[in-house]
Order: structure tokens, then sequence, then C-alpha cells
């Protein structure tokens, strides 16, 4: 009868375990800064953790929060949309000038909507004719829209009329007398658009096609289709961004939601996700929002010159992309990858 016998291990060698990796959540980075960030800035100025200020916050943040949710998709499929915040502005501009022409406010409101999908499927039609990337081509569509949007608004601050007070009554209400309803629309969207992207077929495509487009391509994923649909959604949460604000604010002005895009795309990698692709978060992208606006609030508060805010907002956009660098160094290192594609 043989006898197997594990032979002991030889003087000085070492006995490799398998080490259980702890991967936290893609949104943790942003929970953590948005609690310091809160810590510090309440001990810098007590009123600022006041309820009132709070959900002040909540409601600043809640239109480009609704960009950050459909920038989310678009990042995760490897590409970024530049023109959301022109979108922004002539969904709005539309959505206000029908009002102003006799139609009904909630039907004006879904032209709006309809207007912002449209102008995402031109884009992602224009991605997939010319084999371009969307950030290419989103910054010529950019331009274009914005253009247009002063050509049909002919460069005016549009009020429509208040003919139906439900419309802004209901937009421009709040909650318990105290919760902004626009703060209630981006928590729910923000949920049910955190499901679709982990618990729906098209959700599971638009990482696929971002973590590897020709493997997914081989598996039967239809990726074009899946890029065209992510700025389709990218351009109708625009226009719902802007049909909101019309009925919030009561007017559209020129340069209105102008860096919406930029704070879009900062907040949805502050959050966890990614420029190189393959995942996202869009709970992490509503809370990375919210970090900018408190800090743009605290600003406000701190005394600080109006004119450091547009200098603020960009140093967060480099400071965002500079932390997903150095996270993306940091995994390729991890996973034994020399190099690095700069651009992702």
């Amino acid at each position: 009868m043989t006898r197997t016998e594990t032979a002991p291990p030889l003087a000085g060698s070492v006995n490799h375990q398998t080490r259980r990796s702890i991967r936290l959540p893609a949104e943790t980075g942003a929970v953590v800064a948005l609690a310091v960030l809160l810590a510090l800035l309440g001990w810098l100025h007590p009123s600022f953790l006041e309820p009132a200020n709070l959900l002040s916050v909540l409601g600043q943040a809640a239109l480009p929060g609704l960009l950050a949710i459909g920038m989310v998709f678009v990042l995760a499929t490897r590409e970024i949309d530049l023109s959301a915040g022109a979108v922004f502005h002539l969904a709005a501009t539309v959505t206000a000038l029908l009002m102003v022409a006799g139609v009904g406010p909630w039907l004006a409101a879904l032209a709006g909507v309809a207007a912002g999908a449209s102008l995402g499927l031109i884009n992602g039609l224009l991605v997939i004719a010319l084999r371009l990337p969307a950030l290419l081509v989103t910054l010529g569509t950019w331009w274009m829209i914005q253009g247009l949007s002063l050509v049909v608004g002919k460069g005016q601050t549009i009020v429509p009329p208040a003919t139906d007070g439900n419309f802004f009554t209901t937009l421009s209400g709040k909650a318990f007398a105290m919760v902004p309803a626009t703060g209630i629309i981006f928590i729910v969207l923000a949920l049910a658009m955190h499901v679709v992207l982990h618990r729906t077929r098209f959700g599971y495509r638009v990482q696929a096609v971002g973590s590897n487009p020709r493997a997914a391509a081989y598996a039967g994923v239809p990726t074009s289709k899946v890029r065209l649909l992510t700025l389709v959604l990218m351009g109708a949460m625009a226009g719902l961004a802007g049909v909101i604000h019309v009925g919030v604010q009561g007017d559209i002005a020129p340069g209105d939601g102008s860096t919406f895009a930029l704070l879009a795309i900062a907040a949805a990698v502050i959050g966890g996700t990614s420029f190189s692709g393959g995942n996202g978060s869009v709970i992490g992208a509503a809370i990375g929002m919210l970090v900018l606006q408190a800090i743009l609030n605290a600003m406000t508060l701190l005394g600080v010159d109006a004119t450091w805010t547009a200098f603020t907002t960009g140093a967060l956009i480099v400071l965002a992309l500079a932390v997903d660098r150095l996270v993306r160094l940091w995994r390729n290192r991890r996973s034994g990858h020399s190099e690095d594609n700069p651009l992702g």
C-alpha cells in the first residue's frame, strides 16, 4: 500500500496563504469625504449644520445631480458627454417658449424632456456614425446646442406665464414644509437609477461595454446600441433638469446651467465612477454632488467673494481627476500592471 506524505516545508520557506482582500463599496470615499466636510464646515460655521441650510444644499444639488446620474451611465461605457449643460438650457428654453405660446405647462414639460432625449439621440448617432469618442463629438455639439439655444431664446430671459399654478407650485414646493420637492425627485431618481445600473440587463450591458468592449461584442452585447442609449438617457436627464428648473425658478436666463456638465462629471468621479469605465455608482454620484454643493454653499456662508466660485469649481474638478488617476495607478500596481493608459 502506497502512502502519500506531504513533504515538510523547507527551512526558510514561506507558506503562502490566500489573502482575502476587503473590497469597500465604490461610494465609501464620497461618504467619508462628505462626513469630514460636514464636520469641518460645522466647526468653522455652526449655522452650516442647521436643518434649513442642509436642506438648501440638497435643493441646490438636485438639478446638477440629475445630470450626474446620467453621466454615471455615460462614463461607465468609457464615454463622456460635454454637451449636457447646453442640453439642459435648450430643453428649459423650449419648455418656457411653449408655455409662452399657450401650450399647457405639463405638456410643455413633456416636450422639454423629449427635446433633451432627442439631442442625446443625435449625439449618439453621431458618435456611432463618425466612429469617434463621445468626448470629441459632444465638444462640437455643445457649441452647436448652446448657439441654438441663444438663437431660439434670442439671448433673453424667458419668463413663462403662471397660467397653471399647479406646475410651479408642485416643483417649487416643499414636503412637510421643509424638504424641497426637487430634492425628493433627486433622491428617488438616484435610487431608481442605481437599481437600473446594478439590477437590470441594460445596466449589466453598460458595465460590460465599459469593462471590455470587444469581449462584450463577442458575447453578443449590442455595444453600439448600448452607447447610443446611454447618451439618450443623459439627454433625457438633462432635459428633465431643465424642465424642473423652469418650474422652480419660473424662468430661464442665458448662462443658466453652464457649469452643470463639469459638475456632473466631477460628482460622478468623486462618487467612485472611473474614467476607465466598467463600473459606476449612481448613489456615489449623488453624494459627490452633495459634497460639491456643500463646499460652494460654505463659501457663501464664510463670506468668500462670489468671483472665486468659478475657480473653486475648476479646482474641485481637477482634484477629482487627480484622485481618479491615483486610484487607477494604485489598482494597476496591485494587479501587477506597470503601465497605465493616461487616456483611459
